[in-house]
Order: structure tokens, then C-alpha cells, then sequence
């Protein structure tokens, strides 16, 4: 009982956070009525490898590195901001291509599962605040001396609610509804996306100075 309420602190914490739209949500969601169930899927998976990588980090004292090397946070901040700026940039470019010429270019280059995990790692990992908050989280529910098998049900639970909800996101929007209206205004949300997705990155960069 004393080790599962910080886990059920946290879990609580991170729930909400995962649940708030934000760039990783966008890609998960395109990915998933874009290009298959499957696709949508593995995003989730990398998503919840992102989480992890989070987690393991926090529980790593994430927090005092940033704290004794600022630069360091700054520099992750600009990273971030242009791999999104890439992303969207991406997804804007692509607009006017017909899915099915996506689909095929796709199969022939790489496996369409496989880019879509490492994407959505990328993205994850590419916000730094997140790694903030994870910190913050984990420095305001943790004990101060934590067993370790509280920390390895830390990181298993916080992996169970990343990859579990954007699963939930991609089963969802992967139907055949969703993908339909996708279809009909394809490029449309394509823009909307990769221009959203951009102005994240430039909010990013900006807020490192």
C-alpha cells in the first residue's frame, strides 16, 4: 500500500498529460487514417517507447541534469522544435499526393509499420517539456529512497498508459468512417496538420530564447 499510491500519483499525472492533444496525438491520429490499423498501431508502440524513455530518465534525475546544465534543456528545446518543423513540413508536401501513390511509394521503400514506430518515437521524444513534466512528476510522488521494483512498476504502467491510449486513438480513427472522411478531405487535413504540427516546432524554438 505505501508503494501504490505514488504509482497511482503518477499514473494519474501521466494519464492526463497523454490524453491532451498535442503533436504526438496529431501524428498518431494521421498515421492511423492515413495509412492503415496496423501503421496506427505500431505509432502507439513508439509512443509508449517514448514514454518509457521518459520515465527511465526521471526516475534517473532528468531534472537535476537540466537544472545543473541549462544549456543542455535549451539545445534539446531546438532540436525538438525542428524535427517538428520537419514533420510538418513533411506531411504539407504530401497533401496533394493521392493516398494510394503514399501506400505504394511506402511498400516499395521501407516497412510501413516500422517507419511509423520510429516517427512516433521521434515525435515523443522530441518535446523536451514532456520531459520536464515527467521529472516534475516523479520528484513530487516518488519517495525519496524507491525500491526498485516500484521503479520497474513505474516504468511498466507508464509504458500500459502511453502505448494503451494511443492504441485506443488508433483503433478508433483507423475505422472504416474516420478513414473515409480522410479520403474526402485529404488535402485539406494534410495542411491543417502539417501547418499545426509546424507551429508547434517554431513555439518550441521560441520558447528557448
Amino acid at each position: 500500500m505505501q508503494e501504490l499510491l505514488p504509482l497511482v500519483g503518477i499514473a494519474g499525472s501521466i494519464a492526463v498529460g497523454a490524453m491532451s492533444p498535442g503533436p504526438s496525438f496529431l501524428m498518431v491520429a494521421r498515421t492511423a487514417v492515413a495509412s492503415s490499423r496496423s501503421a496506427g498501431l505500431a505509432a502507439a508502440l513508439g509512443m509508449g517507447l517514448g514514454g518509457v524513455s521518459f520515465a527511465i530518465a526521471a526516475l534517473a534525475g532528468l531534472q537535476a541534469v537540466f537544472a545543473a546544465v541549462p544549456s543542455l534543456f535549451l539545445a534539446l528545446k531546438i532540436l525538438g522544435g525542428l524535427y517538428l518543423i520537419y514533420l510538418g513540413c513533411r506531411i504539407w508536401r504530401g497533401a496533394a499526393v493521392p493516398l494510394a501513390a503514399q501506400s505504394e511509394a511506402a511498400e516499395t521503400t521501407e516497412n510501413d509499420a516500422r517507419r511509423s514506430f520510429l516517427l512516433a518515437t521521434g515525435t515523443q521524444l522530441s518535446n523536451p517539456k514532456a520531459a520536464i513534466i515527467y521529472a516534475s512528476v516523479f520528484a513530487a510522488f516518488l519517495p525519496p529512497n524507491f525500491s526498485g521494483s516500484l521503479a520497474v512498476s513505474t516504468v511498466l504502467v507508464i509504458f500500459l498508459i502511453e502505448a494503451g491510449w494511443y492504441t485506443l486513438v488508433a483503433l478508433v480513427l483507423s475505422s472504416s468512417q474516420p478513414r473515409a472522411a480522410y479520403l474526402r478531405f485529404k488535402s485539406w487535413i494534410d495542411r491543417s496538420a502539417g501547418a499545426v504540427m509546424s507551429v508547434l516546432g517554431v513555439k518550441l524554438i521560441l520558447s528557448a530564447r
